[in-house]
């Protein structure tokens, strides 16, 4: 399979905003032994801001733009760095892509960027990409790592799309509010009441939240990927997913696809 596996910041990162060294470590030697085990594996990570935060010792994360792309352009080193050493143990080479919604919206662009992912992953590369936080600006901005995924998961006409969250996956309810919210395991139709259960992050590090992973689902299942929506607080999660047992949500992809 090839399957791009998104993780969030909430994933990556401590609320002090230093790196949660123990489950990243978890998590590439997962997508190692995925990748050994055949499949094809492009990673979506968010973090360049919130390791900024940390490695600066700002005491939060800054509201203003030029600190946050100073910010962005401090952590995506580190959060580089991190990958490239714990990807290397594990006999993996990775590949650094940043981007900005202005790289989609122009052909020539978006040819050079799947021309450029074809060849990495003919070369046996990791790709791990970005959003380019340290020059987007509000006309260009994509605005979150969810709906970049979807975006390269259409691209790389890839099979699946993971994201990996600090939420089980999607509930009938906000569960951090409702006790009586219950798991939905599968969708098939993105119909308006589903739509509707999208809800903002419960978490002050990321800028993602359930209405972001909703828009990415109506991206990949309308262009012939599933989607699934897992908690990322245990990598080994991955090992199910690729087994097919039922974790988390699963985005069935459009029949006509």
């Amino acid at each position: 399979m090839r399957i791009v596996i998104k993780v969030g910041t909430s994933t990556l990162a401590y609320k002090t905003c230093h790196l949660n060294i123990r489950k990243v470590e978890e998590l590439c030697k997962v997508i190692s032994d995925i990748k050994n085990a055949g499949n094809e594996v492009i990673l979506v990570s968010s973090g360049a801001i919130a390791m900024g935060v940390g490695k600066l010792m700002l005491p939060t994360r800054p509201s203003d733009i030029p600190t946050k792309q100073a910010c962005a352009a401090v952590g995506q080193c580190e959060l580089m760095y991190k990958y490239d050493e714990l990807f290397t143990k594990h006999n993996h080479t990775v590949g650094q892509i940043l981007l900005t919604g202005d790289d989609f919206e122009h052909s020539d662009r978006l040819m050079n960027f799947s021309n450029t992912m074809r060849r990495l992953l003919e070369l046996n590369v990791i790709p791990i990409i970005n959003e380019n936080d340290t020059i987007a600006t509000d006309e260009i901005v994509i605005g979150d790592n969810d709906t970049l995924a979807a975006i390269v998961t259409k691209t790389v006409n890839a099979d699946l799309l993971v994201l990996l969250s600090d939420i089980d996956g999607l509930y009938t309810s906000d569960p951090h509010k409702n006790p009586d919210a219950k798991l939905i395991s599968k969708v098939e139709n993105l119909t308006d009441e589903i739509m509707t259960l999208g809800g903002v992050s419960a978490s002050n590090l990321g800028t993602g939240g359930m209405a972001t992973k909703l828009k990415a689902a109506k991206i990949c299942t309308s262009n012939g990927a599933d989607m699934i929506i897992a908690n990322g607080e245990n990598p080994n999660i991955l090992y199910d997913i690729i087994d097919g047992k039922e974790i988390g949500t699963r985005f069935i992809k459009n029949d006509n696809n």
